[in-house]
């Protein structure tokens, strides 16, 4: 139950913050337009009725202003913004109103939290991030290069595409091809933004290789190896991104990650739709890739057995379970005739169930 005398909201920016506060012996509502800084805002609390809690909405600000203010003795609350609820009919929209919006919401006690990571856990996911913003760069590098080759009819036949192979290829061929100087000049852009990404991504792949083998997450990120398709790389983002796994169950983990079917449902009418694809985007993509791992026939070798060495006893055996009721349900949709891609996002969201089941398995 709310407890304290006076919510208030604050709808946060860069520049400004619009704060709204309500009493809740008097029924007083109090506004202001402040500036960003911590003080400012705090000096503005303190005038106000004691005891306060505050609430803001979670957004590109981060948790700064959240630490400042409990640091202070203020509870304060950061609000997951797709759960906030809102008037259907109301249909004007300003910082002033949010902000009183929320200071409602926190007196009825109708606001959804989002986890506050530690300042070290959110470095890491600033690690991890930036390392799929990467990935995301190179693929889009990696395209323009190939296109600029297919307009002029350039096709590379040798194989697997961004091999070192297919590297000579574009020196040696593909590029002496290319009459126009303009378009020379355009290759070598291309080519030189392909392997600056490249050097990029591999530099943070070593820093996140170093941090997985000793941080607060090496526990966790060796138990979840025990699975297929979950590799260093993707255990230690799926570990950042998730934070605390005790928050869920092996039936709620799904949902965190939007692997779960919509549904519209009244009466006696019951619709399943696509899945909700809400919560952490970025948790969801590798689940979903690390499920394709679990469809050729499941063997253990010396990948899996390096992975299995630095584990415990219990998650190595739960770690097999896994991969062995993984496959065996890749090999019923497939029986069955499902399209490969909704069979693979529902592997993928019975494996957010068994990575949650060891990464809170004890590590003894």
């Amino acid at each position: 139950m709310f407890t304290e005398r006076t919510s208030v909201g604050l709808d946060v920016h860069a520049r400004s913050v619009a704060a709204a506060a309500i009493d809740g012996v008097t029924g007083e509502l109090f506004q202001a337009k402040l500036t960003p800084s911590y003080d400012h805002v705090r000096s503005w609390l303190g005038d106000l009725p004691g005891p306060v809690a505050v609430a803001y909405e979670a957004g590109p600000t981060g948790f700064g202003l959240y630490r400042y203010l409990s640091s202070v003795g203020i509870r304060c609350e950061v609000v997951a913004p797709s759960k906030l609820q809102r008037p259907a009919g109301d249909r004007v929209k300003t910082d002033a109103k949010d902000a009183v919006h929320l200071a409602r919401l926190l007196r009825l006690d109708e606001v959804t939290s989002v986890a506050i990571p530690t300042v070290e856990q959110e470095a890491a996911r600033d690690l991890v991030r930036a390392r799929e913003d990467c990935r995301s760069d190179l693929m889009r590098a990696r395209h323009r290069l190939s296109k600029l080759l297919l307009r002029h009819g350039i096709v590379y036949y040798g194989g697997d595409a961004w091999t070192g192979k297919h590297d000579q290829w574009l020196r040696t061929e593909a590029l002496p091809q290319l009459t126009s100087r303009s378009t020379r000049l355009t290759f070598d852009a291309d080519y030189e933004t392909v392997l600056a990404t490249k050097a990029r991504r591999d530099r943070l792949d070593v820093a996140i290789e170093e941090m997985a083998a000793d941080s607060e997450f090496t526990p966790v990120v060796r138990r979840l190896g025990c699975l297929r398709g979950i590799s260093t790389l993707t255990g230690f983002a799926l570990a950042v991104e998730i934070g605390d796994w005790h928050r869920f169950t092996g039936n709620s983990i799904g949902s965190f990650v939007g692997l779960i079917p919509a549904e519209y449902s009244s009466g006696s009418s019951r619709t399943l739709g696509p899945i909700t694809k809400t919560g952490n985007g970025h948790a969801r993509r590798l689940l979903v890739e690390a499920a394709w791992h679990h469809r050729p026939r499941y063997r253990v070798g010396k990948v899996m057995r390096d992975r299995w060495d630095l584990a415990p006893a219990a998650a190595r055996a739960r770690g097999d379970e896994g991969n062995r009721r993984l496959h065996q349900r890749w090999v019923k949709f497939i029986e069955r005739r499902k399209r490969s891609t909704v069979a693979d996002v529902a592997i993928a969201r019975e494996l957010a169930g068994w990575c949650w089941s060891l990464a809170v398995l004890d590590d003894m």
